[in-house]
């Protein structure tokens, strides 16, 4: 199964994101994991944008992870849901080299998901 809301939205290119956030989400070997369903809304909402950014940003595929989640009778069922405690989606965890969880976005903000990670990883930056 795979995460096809994650594919780049076709009308975005990369004139459409702040410089800022672009090179926050490239800085260091930051690894992405993404959790969302192609049947959720708010996935087919903000998931094809931030592939896109992601793309803008150079983020390479290898530091990409794309893990698709379904409906179960007990909540949201799929690959290191629990592990991760994932309950909403979309959530998208990034992580530096070692593993170590830098910023997390879950479901819905007032930014878009990747104006959100951008300024977690600024602060985690400044605070380095």
């Amino acid at each position: 199964m795979t995460l096809e809301t994650l594919a780049p939205a076709d009308d975005l290119d990369a004139d459409a994101f702040d410089d800022s956030v672009l090179d926050a989400l490239a800085a260091d070997d930051y690894a992405f994991k993404v959790w969302g369903g192609d049947w959720c809304g708010d996935c087919q909402r903000q998931l094809p944008e931030f592939g896109a950014a992601l793309a803008a940003a150079g983020v390479p595929d290898d530091r990409i992870e794309a893990y698709p989640v379904v409906k179960g009778p007990n909540g949201k069922e799929g690959e290191f849901v629990d592990e991760y405690d994932v309950e909403l989606i979309p959530t998208v965890v990034v992580e530096d080299a070692d593993g170590e969880e830098l910023a997390r976005f879950v479901e819905e903000e007032d930014v878009s998901i990747a104006e959100f990670l951008a300024r977690q990883l600024a602060d985690v930056e400044a605070t380095a």
